[in-house]
């Protein structure tokens, strides 16, 4: 078994934490909200093979405790995927998707969904870089394109697999295999999106598949990119310091009101950092 692989699911069942970021959960542990948030993937092929990934895929997705979606699945084009991947590309990291991909969007002939299991907060980070493993497989086995539907996120795949070969890199230590703070950023570009410009703020939307809250930044305090900027700043001192230190240091609150219902896949049960200009 490889190594990497072995290692998630080593810690997606008995995860140790030995950072100050799952160490500082009791205290942000604040939410009112008991709900565990979950991954749902979703993956365009170029035929109904996609619907039957090989055995080794279909090994990975059941051992991460992840489950084909058969109700929602389809082996027919779904019309509404090239509007849905236009809204999701990301448009933060140059060049996140080609062409090439938008025409393999155009172009699907199947829609498979993969739905992760409910992920308590200190093993969000493991179960994360196992969706992005997937994701990494899948593409070996005949996915086209693929995107995260629980912050309507999009890549395309050369993206895809540079931020699985950044998790990977991220997890080799001089200590051995570690869910490290780079394994966390690596998953945290792959799933969230951001900015999403709201009435007031600029947003993010999808931390919380990391343990994370969400970072908004208000408008007057610069623009989109300069919001992305501190909404990384603040995202990686949460991921390496802690939540309670990174707030506490920076003077900020959390805030558990959202418009999000806690039915949505987008809701963040860990609540919601404003930086107020």
């Amino acid at each position: 078994m490889d190594p990497i692989r072995r290692h998630l699911l080593k810690a997606a069942g008995l995860f140790v934490a030995t950072r100050a970021f799952a160490n500082d959960q009791q205290g942000a542990n604040m939410q009112p909200s008991s709900v565990k948030p979950r991954h749902v993937l979703c993956f365009l092929g170029k035929n109904e093979s996609l619907l039957r990934p090989p055995k080794a895929v279909a090994e990975t997705i059941a051992d991460f405790g992840f489950e084909i979606d058969r109700i929602h699945s389809q082996a027919k084009p779904d019309p509404h995927m090239e509007r849905s991947f236009g809204v999701c590309w990301d448009r933060v990291f140059p060049k996140a998707w080609s062409a090439s991909d938008e025409a393999a969007v155009a172009n699907h002939k199947s829609v498979l969904y993969v739905l992760g299991p409910p992920m308590a907060q200190q093993k969000t980070a493991a179960f994360s870089a196992a969706a992005l493993q997937i994701v990494d497989e899948m593409f070996d086995a005949g996915a086209v394109a693929a995107k995260g539907e629980s912050a309507g996120i999009a890549h395309g795949v050369a993206r895809w697999r540079s931020l699985m070969d950044q998790a990977r890199k991220g997890a080799i230590t001089s200590q051995g295999l570690s869910i490290t703070s780079a394994v966390t950023k690596a998953c945290r570009l792959a799933f969230a999106k951001r900015p999403l410009a709201g009435d007031r703020y600029y947003e993010t939307v999808g931390y919380h598949l990391v343990g994370l809250p969400e970072v908004h930044v208000a408008k007057p305090l610069g623009n989109e990119w300069s919001a992305v900027m501190l909404m990384e700043e603040i995202a990686n001192a949460m991921a390496e310091r802690g939540i309670d230190a990174t707030l506490r240091d920076r003077k900020l609150t959390l805030s558990h009101e959202q418009d999000y219902a806690e039915d949505n896949f987008k809701f963040n049960p860990y609540g919601i950092v404003r930086l107020e200009a």
